[in-house]
């Protein structure tokens, strides 16, 4: 099955290019493309909603059973430690690489753009940066509401609570812990499921965008995100280096593993799309549950490589468009501020942007900037999105690492030729978690 997926969710992507491509041609004017888009972004979105109904229940049963079988808080605080730092390290790495690539490639050098008014303003909202707006932003106000908006990190914050308070009773959470795990097994055949319609979803997304901007918006920019594209290869080029030296030969192994998350995550430009099919890959990779299903969720708000990378390539971009020069001290500071601020708005919408309209600000740089790059961020969107799949799966591989706990498995494609998918090796990887296994 994934095998198969793998390959229609490439031959949907061909064909979307085509077909994008075609109406762009056809159709008579921008009202009659923004007519086909709006029809074709009815699957895509019906798509990425059946994807977002099944992340807050396996975000919050794969991370509560984790936390159950680690047996100790001692654990559970290691772990985090270790996440933390390496989610740390690579924020630095991701967002000093872009800085030094769009310094070396000068994308926006010689556009020579006027300066807009200063009242001009690129329509996104800028969200500052407080310390007492993220921290109370964590705890959420009722755990039905955080599942409703998706919330990511006030689930994790509610379902540590939850795992530490069933650890601490001990035998008689036992039968929540056994419905924890089966709501888990439910949540990942209902992904099984919502899979099948991957490639449509995949088609629809990518005709649309080609269809709305044409192939001309691909030349006019195509040396600023050739440049990202470059940047983004040399990032997952360090990433799997850092799997190789720590994991060994394996990180060939797992780069096969989670070539279907990465895939689905850039066709469809959202990472959120790949978290059920990247914990499954890490699953049967040998990561155990407990430990992705910790590494995974935080991931998702704090370790964004892909993200933070487009941050300082997209920001020294518009200044150099605007001829706008920035000392090495202003690049630091630029590079500590989007080190905080990137941590504070897990969950807004079109985050990156968000970010850079912020920073921007910060350097009297024309937010009206945007605009030059609101264009193709569909399209560069792409690239972060599978880039954090493979960040945040990398992490979890060192993770397990450290903590001695990485299963050694068989090769990923031995598998039941009729077996759905997460259900290989005996049925007990993905779909099953056995608590022997998982302490």
């Amino acid at each position: 099955m994934a095998k198969r997926l793998t390959l229609y969710i490439l031959i949907a992507m061909i064909g979307g290019i085509a077909t994008g491509l075609i109406l762009n041609r056809v159709l008579p004017d921008a009202t009659a493309i923004e007519a086909a888009a709006g029809y074709l972004s009815i699957v895509t979105d019906l798509f990425l909603r059946l994807i977002k109904m099944i992340i807050a229940p396996l975000v919050f049963g794969t991370l509560v059973a984790g936390i159950a079988h680690m047996g100790d808080t001692s654990a559970l605080g290691r772990i985090g430690f270790r996440t933390i730092a390496w989610f740390i390290c690579a924020s630095l790495v991701s967002l000093t690489l872009g800085l030094i690539l769009v310094n070396l490639f000068q994308p926006g050098t010689g556009l020579a753009l006027p300066l807009p008014p200063v009242t001009a303003d690129a329509g996104v909202a800028k969200t500052a940066f407080t310390l007492k707006d993220f921290v109370t932003h964590l705890v959420p106000k009722s755990i039905f509401e955080a599942m409703a908006t998706n919330e990511i990190l006030q689930i994790v914050v509610f379902s540590v609570f939850t795992g530490v308070a069933i650890t601490a009773i001990g035998e008689k959470a036992a039968p929540i812990v056994r419905g924890v795990e089966a709501l888990v097994a439910v949540m990942l055949q209902i992904t099984d499921y919502v899979m099948r319609f991957a490639p449509l979803a995949v088609f629809a997304a990518v005709t649309s965008a080609i269809a709305k901007e044409g192939a001309g918006i691909l030349v006019t920019f195509g040396y600023f995100m050739g440049g990202f594209y470059v940047g983004l290869i040399c990032l997952w080029s360090l990433m799997m280096l850092a799997a190789f030296l720590i994991v060994g030969k394996r990180a060939t192994l797992l780069a096969r593993y989670i070539r279907e998350p990465l895939l689905l995550a850039f066709s469809t430009a959202s990472s959120e799309a790949a978290f059920p099919r990247t914990l499954e890959a890490l699953d049967r990779f040998g990561v155990p549950r407990r430990i992705a299903s910790f590494v995974l969720p935080l991931g998702y708000s704090f370790n964004l490589d892909g993200t933070m990378m487009y941050c300082t390539f997209a920001t020294m971009f518009i200044a150099q468009a605007y001829g706008i020069p920035l000392t090495i001290g202003q690049q630091v500071t630029m590079l500590l501020l989007l080190m905080v601020t990137s941590k504070g708005v897990a969950g807004v919408p079109r985050a990156s942007l968000v970010v850079i309209a912020s920073t921007l600000s910060f350097f009297k740089i024309p937010e009206a900037g945007l605009l030059l790059i609101l264009a193709v961020d569909h399209f560069l969107d792409m690239g972060r999105s599978a880039t954090n799949v493979v960040g945040n799966a990398v992490a979890s591989v060192v993770v397990a690492r450290w903590e001695g706990a990485l299963e050694v498995m068989e090769p990923a494609e031995i598998e039941p030729p009729h077996a759905p998918s997460g259900t290989a090796h005996g049925g007990k990887r993905g779909l099953e978690i056995d608590p022997a296994e998982r302490q």
